[in-house]
C-alpha cells in the first residue's frame, strides 16, 4: 500500500466534513435570524408598562377633623358639595374599606367647616369647571397639610408618597397664601424651619410627624433652598408688615431660616457662577441642572428683597450680598444654559426641561430668549395624550404625561399673557382628573388618570395657574447688587 491512497481518502473525508459544517452553519444562522426577528418584533410590539390609578382622592373622616382617608381607585362614591365628606353605598366613607352611618351632627359640622374655610379665601377660576377643580384642589390641600405643618405629598400606604418634600411644601405654602389661607401657609413654613439642617440645607424628604429626614441614601435636594425663601417672600408680601404687627413678628421668627437658606445658596456657587451638581426634582445629581440653578436664583432674589422688609444693618448687609450672588448666578445661567436654549444642562443636546418655566413669572420677568425656549420646550415635551412630560431625556414611561409639569407651563403661559394656551392646559388638567375630581400625578397613554391622586404639588401649581389667569400673582423683583 502506497502512502498516497490513505492520504487521498482523508482529504475527501475532510471535504465532506467542511460541506456538512457549512450546511449546519447556514441552517443555524437562519434559525438565529428567525429567533432574532421574532425577538425584535416582540420587543417592538410589546407595549411599555403603563401606570394605573391606585388612589383616586382624599376623604375626611367626619368625626375626626384632619383625619384624611385615601380613597381606593375602584371605590364608587361622591363628595358632598364643597366638602371632603364622601358618600358611598352604605353611608359615609369613614375608614379604609368601610362605610358607616356616622352621626349626622359630625357630618354636618365637617361640611360646614369645609365651606367656611373655602369662604374665607379665594376660589380661583373663570368657569364652573375651573372653579370645581380649584375647590377640590383646595380641599385636598387642606387635608394634605398635617396638624404639625408637614405637607404630605401623596397618599398610598407604605409608599414613597407619604412624606413631606420641602420643594412640594413650599409650593403648597405659596398656593395657600395666594388663595387667602396665610395661617395654614405659615404653619407649613414653621415645619420647614424646624426640620432645616444646621447648614441651611434640607434633606430630600421628611417624615410627616416631624421625627426627621428619611434615611434612604438620597442626598439633599438643593433646590429647596430656593423654593423656601420664595415661599416666605410670597407669604410676607400679602401681610401688613407694620412695625408692631403680628405678621412682622412672625416674619422675624422665620428670618433665621431664610438667612441659613440664602447663605447655603451662596456657598453652593462654584467658580463659574453656577451651583455644583445637586439633586433636583428629577432626583438626578450627575451635573448641574436648570432644575437646581433656576430655583436658587429665585431664592437669592426673594431673600434679598425680604431683607429690606426685615430692616437693620445685618439684614441690609446680607441683602446686598445675596443680591450680588443673584446677579452673578443670573449672568452664569444666561452665559451657559442660555447658549444652548435653556436645556436641562449647559451641555448642548441635553434636551428640553420643564424647569425652563422657573425662569419666568412669578419668579422673574422673562426675556425674549427664555420665552422662545419655553415655547419650544412646550412643543417638544407634549405627549400624544395632550399633557407634558418632565423633559426630553426623562427616563420614565414614554407617552405618560406628568401633571406638575403640565401645570408649570399653564402657570408660565398665564403669567406671560398667553391666556389661550394656559386655558387649554387647564382644560386638559380638568378633563383628566379622577372620578372624584382630584388631580392625579400622571396620565397614562390611554388618557387615564394614573398613579396617585391627589398630588399636593399639582394641586398647588394648578391653583397658582388659575390665579395667574386673573393676574393675581406677585413677581419677585430683581434686586440691585448695591441696594
Amino acid at each position: 500500500m502506497t502512502a498516497s491512497g490513505p492520504i487521498k481518502v482523508a482529504a475527501h473525508e475532510r471535504q465532506d466534513l467542511r460541506v456538512a459544517i457549512r450546511r449546519i452553519v447556514v441552517v443555524g444562522a437562519a434559525l438565529a435570524l428567525a429567533v432574532a426577528t421574532v425577538t425584535v418584533t416582540t420587543a417592538a410590539t410589546r407595549q411599555p408598562a403603563q401606570p394605573e390609578l391606585t388612589v383616586a382622592g382624599l376623604a375626611q373622616e367626619p368625626c375626626q377633623p384632619q383625619r384624611a382617608l385615601p380613597v381606593p381607585a375602584r371605590l364608587i362614591g361622591q363628595f358632598e358639595p364643597d366638602s371632603s365628606i364622601l358618600r358611598v353605598a352604605g353611608g359615609v366613607y369613614a375608614a379604609p374599606g368601610q362605610a358607616v352611618s356616622a352621626e349626622p351632627a359630625c357630618i354636618a359640622a365637617t361640611e360646614r367647616a369645609d365651606r367656611n374655610w373655602l369662604d374665607k379665601g379665594l376660589v380661583p377660576g373663570a368657569t364652573a369647571t375651573q372653579r370645581s377643580m380649584a375647590i377640590r384642589a383646595l380641599l385636598d390641600l387642606s387635608l394634605a397639610v398635617r396638624p404639625d405643618g408637614a405637607v404630605q405629598a401623596g397618599w398610598l400606604s407604605g409608599s414613597m408618597y407619604e412624606y413631606a418634600w420641602p420643594r412640594d411644601s413650599s409650593w403648597v405654602a405659596v398656593a395657600l397664601t395666594d388663595t387667602g389661607h396665610p395661617a395654614m401657609a405659615y404653619r407649613i413654613l414653621e415645619f420647614l424651619q424646624r426640620v432645616q439642617g444646621r447648614n441651611g440645607i434640607w434633606a430630600a424628604r421628611y417624615a410627616p410627624d416631624g421625627s426627621g429626614p428619611v434615611r434612604d441614601g438620597r442626598p439633599a435636594e438643593l433646590d429647596a433652598d430656593g423654593w423656601v425663601p420664595w415661599a416666605v417672600w410670597s407669604w410676607a408680601v400679602t401681610q401688613p408688615l407694620t412695625p408692631a404687627s403680628q405678621s412682622r413678628r412672625e416674619l422675624t421668627l422665620l428670618w433665621p431660616m431664610v438667612v441659613r437658606a440664602a447663605d447655603a445658596d451662596v456657598r453652593s456657587l462654584t467658580g463659574d457662577g453656577l451651583p455644583g451638581p445637586a439633586m433636583d426634582y428629577w432626583e438626578d445629581s450627575v451635573q448641574v441642572t436648570l432644575g437646581t440653578a433656576a430655583p436658587l436664583l429665585v431664592g437669592l432674589r426673594a431673600a434679598a428683597d425680604l431683607a429690606t422688609d426685615v430692616g437693620g444693618a445685618a439684614a441690609g448687609s446680607d441683602g446686598r450680598r445675596w443680591a450680588a450672588a443673584a446677579a452673578r448666578l443670573a449672568r452664569a445661567i444666561a452665559a451657559t444654559f442660555g447658549q444652548t436654549g435653556y436645556q436641562r444642562t449647559p451641555s448642548a443636546g441635553s434636551g428640553a426641561d420643564a424647569a425652563v418655566t422657573f425662569l419666568g413669572p412669578p419668579f422673574a420677568v422673562p426675556g425674549a430668549a427664555v420665552l422662545r425656549a419655553a415655547r419650544s420646550a412646550q412643543r417638544v415635551l407634549t405627549v400624544p395624550n395632550g399633557g407634558l412630560r418632565p423633559g426630553t431625556s426623562w427616563p420614565g414611561t414614554p407617552d405618560v404625561a406628568w401633571t406638575p409639569e403640565t401645570a408649570f407651563f399653564a402657570l408660565f403661559d398665564a403669567s406671560t399673557g398667553q391666556h389661550g394656551q394656559a386655558a387649554d392646559l387647564l382644560a386638559w388638567l380638568a378633563a383628566h382628573r379622577t372620578k372624584l375630581g382630584s388631580l392625579p400625578e400622571q396620565v397614562n397613554s390611554a388618557g387615564q388618570a394614573a398613579s396617585v391622586a391627589p398630588l399636593a404639588w399639582t394641586d398647588a401649581v394648578t391653583l397658582l395657574a388659575l390665579l395667574a389667569q386673573s393676574g393675581h400673582l406677585p413677581t419677585i423683583p430683581v434686586p440691585s447688587p448695591g441696594q
